[in-house]
C-alpha cells in the first residue's frame, strides 16, 4: 500500500505531515533505523524546534491529527527528519514508533528491564528496539502493549 506524505506550514507556522492514512498503516522499520533516530534525537534534543502536527485521512471521519507542541518531542521529530525525511511513511513511522516507545518508557512499569540509565545515557535492550521496530502501531500512533510485549522474549517479560 502506497501512503502519500504531503508536508505543510500551517497558519501558526508549525511543520504538517499530511498522510493519506491512519498510523496503523505505516510501515515497520528495523532496528538499526530506531537507533540512529534516538542517537538523532539525543544529539538534537536542544535545539529549537517548530511544533510539528501529523494529519491523518480517515474514511468518512475528520482527519486525525497528532499535534508535538512539546518542546523536547519537535526536537526529536526535526532531528528524525534530518536522517529519515519524515516526507515519506518510513521517515514518519520512524518518528511515530521512536516518540510512542519513550511515552512507553514513562509510563509503563514492565518496560524497566528492557533499558537502564547510567553515566554514559540510556540503554536500550536491542530486543526492546527491535520489537518497538516492527510492532505495528495503533491507529491513534501508540503502540498496543499487548503487541509489542508478545514480540519481546519471554524470559524477561514475564518478570
Amino acid at each position: 500500500m502506497k501512503i502519500a506524505v504531503k508536508v505543510l506550514v500551517g497558519q501558526r507556522g508549525e511543520v504538517v505531515h499530511s498522510l493519506s492514512h491512519l498510523p496503523d498503516a505505516l510501515p515497520p522499520v528495523t532496528r538499526r533505523d530506531l537507533e540512529m533516530a534516538w542517537e538523532a534525537a539525543h544529539a538534537g534534543a536542544e535545539t529549537s524546534a517548530p511544533p510539528r502536527a501529523f494529519r491523518f485521512a480517515q474514511p468518512e471521519a475528520a482527519p486525525m491529527q497528532l499535534v508535538l507542541n512539546d518542546p523536547d518531542a519537535a526536537a526529536w521529530a526535526l532531528a528524525v527528519d534530518g536522517i529519515a525525511d519524515l516526507a515519506t511513511a518510513h521517515g514518519v513511522s520512524l518518528c511515530l514508533r521512536l516518540l510512542a516507545l519513550v511515552a512507553l518508557m514513562a509510563r509503563a512499569e514492565w518496560m524497566r528491564p528492557w533499558f537502564a540509565l547510567d553515566r554514559s545515557g540510556l540503554n536500550f535492550d536491542p530486543a526492546l528496539l527491535q520489537a518497538a521496530a516492527i510492532s505495528p502501531l495503533s491507529r491513534s500512533g501508540d503502540f498496543d502493549e499487548t503487541a509489542l510485549r508478545a514480540l519481546l522474549p519471554q524470559r524477561v517479560a514475564q518478570g
